[in-house]
């Protein structure tokens, strides 16, 4: 299983499946990462945390934890 932590700079993805519970997998789906979207990631942090994507025509920034939760291919 490939988590959107593993995908190094430059390269897309695409979200296959989300994990967590509640008010987290709410929040995760509320920033626009649900099922088929692409996702860019554009940089990450010196020591790894957070993480910049660019999704749905805007950029945004999640943590190492939150990134592990979201499985893609």
């Amino acid at each position: 299983m490939k988590t959107l932590k593993d995908v190094k700079v430059n390269e897309s993805c695409k979200v296959v499946k989300l994990y967590g519970e509640g008010a987290t997998k709410r929040r995760i789906m509320d920033m626009g990462i649900t099922k088929g979207v692409e996702i860019l990631v554009r940089k990450v942090a010196p020591l790894g945390d957070p993480m910049e994507l660019n999704i749905r025509g805007y950029e945004l920034s999640v943590r190492k934890a939150d990134a592990e939760q979201i499985e893609v291919e």
